[in-house]
């Protein structure tokens, strides 16, 4: 997809923040893409630039990743960053040593050649931030020097009569300073990049590519009522009308009344929907199951066999759409080996398509989260649906520890309903990446009136995250906090306790199970 834009190339070496140097790419209207090291693409006419990403492996080491260069060092502009700058210094001729002084953390630039292009505007004293072992102790006879710190003196150079460019720290992360400026040098002053990869373009060409690649076919799009299966049918039906076939299943386990409100939405928005209650399919599966991956392995399995039957009315169907988007893509093909995306949303179910024999369409496997809401929003979808938080394809499942049971989905419904209104009606819903509320798998002793009690405890969560890799929990204010946990237990029956997580992640995960 995207062919017809100009892209940049990122051969990832196995870093923990390629995909950041993505997104900033992203961010100035830039196409790009990332390459495991050792599976560099042809590099075609559209190809403007590659960089080089850093690495947890040291250029010394035995094992280090080696990459042939032929086709892309002197033809095209090349930005080596951390271990790539390591890595374009000592294979043609410079030194890297340990470093004797702990090169990670904040920096600050102590020389700064404000001739070279790279370097402009950058300002003397600017802040970097550093994250290597070894260092570059000297480089080769045609190679310049264009930054420094105190500790390290080839902080950034550039190779004489080439376009080729290294840096020993990450533009990439918000603490360099003047990160964004030097990525935008190199890209848009050095590399002449046009930035026409905007929201509206990419609408424009995965239309066209999609009416173009699906003809008069029919396609079958599971919906979550999340932002990716949404966005996903939106541009399919703008590109093929009603040969869209969208199936929306109650699996018992979604938010209180969120079936019937979502289902209302998609009908609003003109998408030809069909929404499915299979409720008591799915709680006929989970009777007596306590275990988490359990749990996901039944729902999954019921959810292909509802949707495949429904999927079955629909004559001649050719194609399955999914809400896959790039970060699933890019770590089933990581440099280092990692595993394959386990695809865990429910629109996106991995037995599905061998199941179906259908052809598979992605329609946002070029896009992270991010872009995927600003493609909404050059849509038109509802901001109501493009703010959603993240929810687990199990739903609710996870959120009960222990078994399943009718009237536990329904307590905690409730509470759930309660923390998620509150945090909208306080203004804070925008300000938190995740809630949720989880029913715990254990009774507490309270006093209701002059009666005890013994009755369920439940965990509210909030974290602050940018992709779910990481995430902090949110200090909700006290009165906020008061406040839900006693609405909840004064009008949730069953309740007497409530409690809020305040873990991180890592070591602790956003959801419980």
């Amino acid at each position: 997809m995207n062919m017809q834009h100009e892209k940049i190339l990122i051969l990832d070496f196995g870093s923990q923040y390629s995909q950041l140097i993505a997104r900033r790419v992203r961010e100035l209207n830039i196409f790009c893409e990332i390459y495991p090291y050792n599976k560099i693409p042809i590099i075609t006419g559209d190809c403007k630039a590659v960089i080089l990403s850093g690495s947890p492996f040291s250029v010394r080491e035995e094992n280090a990743p080696v990459l042939d260069l032929l086709e892309i060092k002197g033809k095209l502009p090349l930005l080596g960053v951390c271990y790539g700058a390591q890595y374009l210094a000592y294979h043609f001729g410079g030194e890297v040593l340990p470093s004797n002084t702990r090169e990670y953390g904040r920096a600050n630039l102590s020389f700064v050649d404000a001739e070279n292009q790279l370097m402009k505007d950058v300002i003397l004293n600017s802040q970097v931030w550093m994250s290597h072992g070894d260092t570059i102790a000297s480089i080769p006879q045609n190679y310049k020097i264009i930054a420094s710190t105190n500790d390290v003196k080839v902080a950034a150079y550039k190779i004489k009569e080439e376009q080729t460019y290294a840096l020993q720290f990450h533009p990439e992360v918000y603490h360099s300073k003047d990160g964004a400026t030097i990525l935008k040098n190199f890209l848009v002053n050095i590399c002449g990049c046009t930035q026409d990869w905007t929201p509206d373009s990419f609408v424009h060409s995965t239309v066209a590519e999609l009416k173009e690649k699906l003809g008069n076919d029919k396609v079958v799009l599971g919906l979550s009522g999340g932002v990716d299966s949404t966005v996903a049918g939106v541009l399919l039906h703008k590109a093929i009308g009603e040969n869209l076939y969208c199936i929306f299943v109650d699996n018992g386990l979604l938010r209180k009344d969120e079936f019937q409100s979502v289902l209302q939405q998609y009908k609003g928005m003109g998408l030809n929907v069909k929404g499915v209650d299979a409720k008591d399919k799915f709680y006929e599966v989970l009777k007596g199951v306590s275990c988490p991956e359990k749990k996901r392995k039944a729902i999954g399995n019921k959810f292909i066999d509802v949707f495949d039957d429904e999927a079955h009315k629909i004559k001649d169907v050719k194609w399955l759409a999914q809400g896959t988007i790039y970060p699933d893509v890019i770590e089933s093909i990581s440099a280092t080996g990692g595993p394959s995306a386990i695809i865990k949303s429910h629109h996106n179910v991995g037995g599905l398509p061998d199941l179906m024999k259908l052809k598979i369409v992605e329609p946002l496997n070029t896009l992270f989260k991010d872009e995927v809401r600003r493609i909404g929003r050059s849509l038109a979808i509802d901001e109501g649906i493009l703010e959603r938080h993240p929810f687990p394809g199990p739903g609710l499942a996870i959120r009960i520890l222990g078994d399943i049971t009718v009237e536990k989905v329904r307590m905690l419904q409730e509470a759930d309903h309660i923390f998620i209104t509150s945090l909208k009606e306080s203004d804070l819903y925008n300000k938190v990446w995740q809630a949720g509320t989880m029913l715990l798998s254990v009774q507490t002793v309270g006093v209701m009136g002059d009666e005890r009690t013994y009755e369920n405890v439940v965990a509210l969560r909030a974290v602050e995250s940018t992709d779910g890799m990481t995430a902090d929990w949110v200090h909700l204010p006290y009165s906020f906090l008061a406040k839900v946990s006693n609405d909840i237990i004064n009008k949730v029956k069953g309740i007497n306790r409530v409690v809020y997580d305040i873990s991180s992640k890592p070591p602790a995960t956003i959801e419980w199970e």
